[in-house]
């Protein structure tokens, strides 16, 4: 699935790399590597040679609260737009425990915690409108390859290339990855 406008991107979407995740917010590597790709943001983001995309890959069988959790990020960005979503997922990071161990009544507080209307927020939860897109960023991770969270894809801008990496990279890796590439472009 190409990176398009509806995709939530976190730096310069014309980046050398844009590292696109695939991930599900109650798995405990997943809580890791979000951490590790902001600490790739902090330190390629500025300079505009990394974008992150997050793309939701919530498995049902393991995190009950995963998929609903995802719609709730979208709701975010719909109430919201980019900025929120980031926001109101990097709290979610934040206060899960992972494993189902944020309580559900948890993110309308989040919402309204990042500056959204509440009620709007409820609305647009309850409603399960952005359910498709949920299931269709979960259908294109399993069809490029992901057989578990997180599953990401490191996208070279110039040429078109796709680098599969599969779990919580270390940070070290990750940024050896990447300086390689950039030095090879």
């Amino acid at each position: 699935m190409p990176i398009d406008q509806f995709d939530h991107i976190l730096g310069n979407p014309e980046a050398d790399i844009i590292i696109v995740e695939y991930s599900d917010i109650e798995c405990p590597f997943c809580k890791q590597f979000h951490y590790t790709l902001q600490r790739i943001m902090n330190e390629y983001g500025p300079t505009g040679k990394v974008a992150w995309v997050y793309r939701h890959f919530p498995i049902d069988s393991l995190h009950k609260n995963a998929r609903i959790e995802a719609e709730a990020t979208e709701c975010a960005a719909e109430l919201g737009g980019n900025a929120k979503f980031w926001q109101y997922t990097n709290l979610l990071y934040d206060r899960t425990t992972s494993n189902d161990g944020l309580p559900l009544d948890q993110l309308p507080l989040i919402a309204e915690e990042v500056g959204l209307n509440k009620d709007d927020f409820n609305k647009c939860l309850q409603s399960g409108r952005h359910s498709d897109k949920v299931q269709m960023h979960y259908d294109n991770a399993v069809a490029s390859g992901g057989r578990g969270t997180p599953h990401s894809i490191i996208v070279i801008r110039s040429t078109g290339e796709r680098i599969p990496l599969q779990g919580a990279l270390p940070y070290n890796d990750l940024k050896q990855a990447i300086d390689g590439i950039l030095s090879a472009i």
